[in-house]
């Protein structure tokens, strides 16, 4: 009888090239692998669209780049790592026990379901991500080592939404949605299919597209830090933001980062307006609020009439002032409770206003 020796057959990602209908996504992976301090792309969709295929196939085409995914039950130390007291109190060396990120270096730190992280972890995580330093502190000592990465979180809306202030903190974002065109629909299950058929095959007919993808993807980090800005570009930018209503200055900033990452990226001498255009939607999308340009009546138009009051009577002999003073001690001011409509809502999957 013959003995066999069974072993894990290392898995072949998709190819970059290869990826169909999600030119938007495309773009904002390449942008973030070109400048991973923009703090990285967060993906939205439904199951089934392709994120965590996306995410590998971008690790598969930077040249050694690690993939490392960071479960949900992580803690905050597997995360940035922990620091050896011991091995401090006895020798006076510092030793590391290396984190995720750490292990991330070079490459993509892919997050499923990010939505669904405790906010601590996903703060540290984005702290991180923006300024490629990871700090190890315990016990009053400290170390600080190099983590460059390229941030790659996705989420299922229907799962839950992330709070404002980090989705702020995203550098991009892409909003994926199912293919309603029967045509697209069809090439990606070809792609697919053809994929799973001989993953050999396809990952040869996409290698010299894909070696020159990434060696523009490595000129372009090399040619980011001589691209300047104008006045204009700054001033345009401004003016994109200003209309989507956003917090703060993060999304100037993101929009000018990957306008520069896209101007190298196309071998451009300078940044220029229609760079700004392009990348725009990508770094508003998921900070635009509910008081963007469209939906705030211009400066002097004539504001609506407030919606009139309750048509029930005025309480009269007093009775408001005791129905007030009978609510439940702590309670101090609250009006009594009112029946209100409910609708049911359902996630378009899209990014939808933040509440000013």
């Amino acid at each position: 009888m013959t003995a066999f020796s069974l072993s894990p057959v290392p898995a072949t990602a998709f190819p970059f090239t290869a990826l169909v209908g999600h030119e938007a996504l495309q773009r904002a992976l390449l942008l973030a692998a070109i400048d991973p301090g923009m703090g990285g792309v967060l993906i939205s969709g439904p199951r089934g669209t392709a994120k965590s295929t996306s995410a590998r196939a971008l690790a598969a085409l930077l040249p050694d780049a690690p993939f490392v995914t960071l479960p949900l039950a992580a803690s905050l130390e597997q995360l940035v790592g922990t620091l050896n007291i011991e091995d401090v109190l006895r020798d006076g060396q510092v030793r590391l026990a290396p984190g995720l990120v750490a292990r991330a270096h070079g490459g993509v730190l892919y997050v499923d379901e990010v939505n669904l992280l405790p906010d601590a972890l996903v703060d540290s995580l984005l702290d991180v991500a923006a300024s490629g330093v990871n700090t190890v502190e315990r016990d009053g000592v400290s170390h600080q080592h190099a983590a460059r990465f390229v941030l790659v979180g996705t989420m299922n809306p229907e799962e839950g939404e992330l709070r404002p202030q980090l989705l702020d903190r995203f550098g991009l974002s892409v909003a994926l949605h199912n293919p309603a065109d029967a045509a697209q629909r069809q090439a990606i299950v070809r792609a697919r299919l053809a994929f799973d058929a001989d993953p050999a095959a396809v990952v040869a007919r996409h290698a010299p597209a894909q070696a020159g993808l990434a060696a523009a993807v490595a000129r372009a980090r090399a040619a980011l830090a001589a691209l300047e800005w104008t006045d204009a570009v700054v001033q345009h930018a401004a003016h994109l933001a200003l209309a989507a209503g956003v917090d703060g200055i993060r999304a100037d900033l993101v929009m000018l980062r990957a306008a520069r990452a896209l101007a190298a990226l196309e071998q451009a001498d300078s940044v220029g307006l229609a760079h700004v255009d392009a990348v725009a939607e990508l770094a508003l999308a998921h900070r635009r609020t509910e008081n963007a340009a469209g939906s705030v009546p211009p400066s002097g138009a004539t504001q609506p009439p407030p919606p009139p009051s309750s048509s029930k009577p005025s309480p009269a002999n007093g009775q408001g002032l005791a129905s007030s003073q009978s609510a439940p001690e702590g309670d101090w001011g609250a009006l009594p409770p009112e029946p209100q409509p409910m609708a049911r809502l359902r996630s378009t999957g899209a990014w939808p206003p933040k509440k000013a």
